[in-house]
C-alpha cells in the first residue's frame, strides 16, 4: 500500500478539454458552495454508470504534471497530464493492454520523483497451491517511454510492499518474498533497495525474519519495525529496534478477538529517540496519539472526533512529522495543524462550503495543489491552485457529460434501531420527485462488514437508483467501521444475518413512520457482504422485501469458512458470523425452500475474494427448490469481473446497474397509480429495458 493520502478511483480524459487549465475562474464572494446548477432532465444510466472521466489526480514533486486515471471507452487508462502545455496525455498503461499479460490490474501509483512513475500491479494467481492476490510494482520513465518491472526475479506472492521511495537517488525501499530455495521463508520479506532504472536490488537491507510478516522503515530508510500474526492463534506480535546497529525485539503482543485493530502501529517515525505518531483505539475510538515505541507506552493525545474513528496522520514530505489529520464523520474530513494548509484550508472552506473542497496532491514545495470540489450530491471537479499568485484553474470533470451538475440530495440521519442502539445511515432523495413521501425505498447495503461504512457524497449506485426515482438509503449498521471498537463488536456480537439484519429493516420503518417511504415498497440491495445480506433479506423476511438484488455475495457460509481457512486461517476465518446459531442456519444458499423474495443475483467469474460457486451454489438450490427463472429469481455472471471497483468496466457496471433497474421495476415499481406523479411518469431507461429482454424479464 502506498503510503501518500490520494484520490478515489474512476477514470476518461481523451475527452477531457485539456485547454480549459489556461482559463482562470473568479472565484465568487462568500460563495459558500461549489460551482454547479441541478441537472435538469432525468440522466440515462448509461451517463450514470460511465467510467469517471477523470480522478486520482497525483501532483507531479515539481507540481508541473499529473498522473490521472482516464476512461478509455469501456476500461481504464493511466496518463500523464502536462499543466502547463496541454496536449495529448501521455498514456503509460491500459487495463486491456494488463490483462493481455495476465489478468493484472493496476491497483496504485505515485510519482517516484519528476522523471519515474512507479505503479502497483494485482493479479490473482495460485501461489504454493493456495489463491493468492499477487502484488507487484513497476516504474514508468517518462523520458524514454520505458516500463520497468521492479525486483519481479525470485520473487513469490508479494513483491510490493513499498516502505520508502528515495527520488533524489532513483530507488525505493522495497519488503518482498523471495524464493530462495527455502520453503520456511518464502512467505516471510526481506527487505531491499531497489534502482528504478533498472529494477535490480542494489543492496539486501534486512533479511526474511520467520515469524516477522512486515516491516515499517523511518524517514531515512531505517528498518525500525516488524509485525507478526498468526493466522491460527490471531496473536499479533510487535518487534521494534531504536536504530540500526541494534536487534529487535518483542515490544508488544496482542490478540484482537473482535477483529477491531488492537495495537499500535506508527504513522510516522519522529526525530525524538523512540517516539512515533501512532494511531490507537485503546481509548474506545480511534485517535492519534505520540507514544514511545521501545516501551509501546502511549503519551499525549494529538487529535480525536466525538463519536467517530480517526483514520490517520498525514505526514509530511521528510517522513518526521505530520501536516494534520485524516478523519470522517458523515463525510471525509481533514484538519491541518501545518499553518500555511490550515490558511488554505479555511480559504476553501470560506469560499466553497465545509468539506466541500479537499486538497488531493500538491508539489513538493507546496507551491502549487490540486484541489477536488464536490457538494454531497456532485461529481468532483478538479481545480490547480497556484499558492503563491492565487490562480485557480479548472483541470477537468470526473464526468465529461455531468461535470458539475447538482444531482440528487444527500444526508446523513441518525436512527434508533429496534434493541436502542444509535445507527448512522445516509440517505439519498429523488430530486424529480421533490416533496412527496410514501415513495419506494431500495436499501443499498455496503460490503465489508466489519471497518466498512458509508459516507454522505455521491455515490454512482445510490445516484443511479435514485434517479429512477427512489429513496436510497445506505444504513452503517452495527459492525460498520468508524464508529468506535464497541460498534464493531456490536456486530460481532450478533454475526451475519441476525441483529445486523434487524438493523437493516429497522431504518425502513423509522422513514416508514415520518413519511418519506412506504415500508411496504421496499427493495434490498447490495455487492459483497450487501450481496449476502441482500440474499438473506430475500430468504428470512419475505413478507417485508418486494425484491432484492445480490451481488457477489457469500451464501453458503460453511463452504466460505472452509476455503477462507485456507486463505485467512483458522483464527480469521472466523470472522464469518459469532452470535447466529449456527452458520448453516443464516446461510440462504442452505435455506432454499419456503417462500423467498424474488433475488437477482449477479457475480464476477474472476472474483478474487468470493469464488463464483457461491452465486452457482445458490441458483441451484433455489432451482432445486422450485424457484422459476425469470420470475422468482435471475441470474447473470460477469466473465470479466472481479469483487472491487477497479475490476469493473463500464460494461460490468451498467450490467449491475441497468439489471437492478429492471428488477426493480418488475417487483417494485418506482411509480404506481396513486402517486401523486403517476402521469408524469419517465419510461424505463433505455439500459434496463434491454436487461430485461436478457434476463427473461417480463410484464414491466
Amino acid at each position: 500500500m502506498f503510503s501518500k493520502s490520494r484520490t478515489i478511483r474512476g477514470a476518461s480524459i481523451f475527452t477531457l478539454a485539456l485547454s480549459a487549465l489556461g482559463t482562470a475562474i473568479a472565484l465568487p464572494a462568500a460563495a459558500q458552495t461549489t460551482p454547479g446548477d441541478p441537472v435538469a432532465e432525468k440522466v440515462p444510466l448509461d451517463t450514470i454508470a460511465a467510467l469517471p472521466a477523470l480522478s486520482n489526480l497525483t501532483l507531479s514533486p515539481d507540481g508541473t504534471r499529473a498522473l490521472a486515471t482516464i476512461g478509455a471507452g469501456d476500461n481504464f487508462a493511466y496518463a500523464i497530464i502536462d499543466l502547463d502545455k496541454g496536449g495529448k496525455p501521455q498514456v503509460f498503461a491500459t487495463a486491456e493492454t494488463l490483462k493481455d499479460t495476465g489478468d493484472r490490474i493496476l491497483w496504485d501509483y505515485e510519482w517516484a520523483n519528476d522523471r519515474y512513475v512507479l505503479f502497483e500491479l494485482h493479479s490473482v494467481q495460485n501461489a504454493y497451491g493456495l489463491r493468492a492476490t499477487v502484488r507487484r510494482l513497476a516504474s514508468y520513465d517518462t523520458q524514454t517511454g520505458e516500463t520497468t518491472p521492479l525486483a519481479w526475479r525470485d520473487a513469490t506472492s508479494d513483491a510490493g510492499a513499498l516502505l520508502m521511495t528515495d527520488g533524489d537517488n532513483n530507488r525505493i525501499l522495497l519488503a518482498r518474498m523471495v524464493n530462495d530455495g527455502n520453503t520456511e521463508r518464502a512467505f516471510r520479506y526481506q527487505v531491499e533497495w531497489v534502482d528504478l532504472a533498472t529494477g535490480k536490488v542494489i543492496e539486501l537491507v534486512q533479511r526474511p525474519n520467520p515469524i516477522v510478516d512486515g516491516w515499517a522503515a523511518d524517514g531515512k530508510g531505517v528498518v525500525r519495525m516488524g509485525f507478526a500474526s498468526d493466522p491460527d492463534s490471531g496473536e499479533e506480535r510487535y518487534l521494534y529496534r531504536s536504530g540500526p546497529d541494534e536487534n529487535f525485539r518483542t515490544v508488544q503482543k496482542v490478540r484482537d478477538e473482535n477483529f477491531v485493530g488492537k495495537g499500535i502501529r506508527p504513522i510516522v517515525f519522529l526525530d525524538e529517540p523512540d517516539m512515533a505518531i501512532v494511531s490507537s483505539n485503546h481509548e474506545g475510538y480511534r485517535a492519534i496519539y505520540k507514544a514511545n515505541l521501545a516501551t509501546m507506552e502511549i503519551g499525549e493525545k494529538l487529535f480525536s472526533v466525538e463519536g467517530y474513528d480517526v483514520s490517520s496522520a498525514i505526514a509530511n514530505e521528510d517522513e518526521n512529522g505530520i501536516l494534520g489529520f485524516a478523519y470522517a464523520t458523515d463525510r471525509p474530513r481533514r484538519s491541518w495543524t501545518d499553518p500555511v494548509f490550515a490558511q488554505i484550508s479555511a480559504f476553501l472552506e470560506e469560499e466553497f462550503g465545509e468539506a466541500n473542497a479537499r486538497i488531493v496532491s500538491r508539489s513538493d514545495d507546496n507551491s502549487r495543489m490540486i484541489v477536488s470540489l464536490s457538494r454531497p450530491n456532485q461529481l468532483a471537479s478538479y481545480y490547480l491552485y497556484d499558492v503563491p499568485t492565487g490562480d485557480f484553474r479548472v483541470i477537468g470533470y470526473e464526468s465529461d457529460a455531468i461535470r458539475d451538475g447538482v444531482m440528487n440530495p444527500v444526508e446523513a440521519i441518525r436512527y434508533k434501531a429496534s434493541d436502542g442502539l444509535e445507527i448512522e445511515a445516509i440517505v439519498t432523495r429523488p430530486r424529480l420527485r421533490e416533496g412527496q413521501g410514501d415513495l419506494p425505498v431500495v436499501v443499498l447495503t455496503h460490503g465489508g462488514p466489519y471497518g466498512v461504512r458509508d459516507y454522505a457524497t455521491y455515490d454512482q449506485w445510490a445516484q443511479a437508483i435514485a434517479e429512477q426515482g427512489y429513496v436510497v438509503i445506505q444504513p452503517n449498521y452495527r459492525g460498520s467501521g468508524g464508529y468506535g471498537t464497541e460498534f464493531v463488536k456490536e456486530g460481532r456480537k450478533d454475526g451475519f444475518g441476525t441483529r445486523m439484519q434487524d438493523d437493516l429493516n429497522d431504518v425502513v420503518d423509522h422513514l416508514d413512520a415520518q413519511g418519506l417511504v412506504d415500508k411496504d415498497r421496499a427493495c434490498m440491495m447490495g455487492w459483497s457482504y450487501g450481496g449476502y445480506a441482500s440474499a438473506r433479506a430475500a430468504q428470512r423476511d419475505p413478507d417485508r422485501w418486494n425484491c432484492t438484488i445480490a451481488g457477489a455475495g457469500v451464501y453458503d457460509l460453511p463452504r466460505m469458512k472452509a476455503y477462507d481457512q485456507s486463505y485467512l486461517g483458522s483464527f480469521g476465518a472466523n470472522y464469518l458470523a459469532e452470535g447466529a446459531s449456527s452458520l448453516t442456519d443464516v446461510s440462504p444458499a442452505r435455506n432454499a425452500e419456503g417462500d423467498w423474495s424474488p433475488i437477482l443475483i449477479v457475480h464476477g467469474v474472476r472474483d478474487p475474494r468470493v469464488p463464483i460457486e457461491q452465486a452457482r451454489v445458490l441458483r441451484d438450490a433455489l432451482k432445486r427448490a422450485g424457484k422459476r427463472e425469470g420470475v422468482d429469481y435471475a441470474y447473470l455472471e460477469q466473465p470479466k469481473n472481479g469483487h472491487h471497483s477497479p475490476y469493473f468496466t463500464k460494461e460490468e457496471r451498467l450490467e449491475w446497474l441497468a439489471g437492478a433497474t429492471a428488477w426493480l421495476a418488475k417487483h417494485n415499481p418506482a411509480y404506481v397509480a396513486g402517486d401523486a406523479d403517476y402521469d408524469q411518469r419517465p419510461p424505463l431507461d433505455p439500459a434496463a429495458s434491454r436487461m430485461a429482454q436478457r434476463l427473461n424479464i417480463t410484464g414491466i
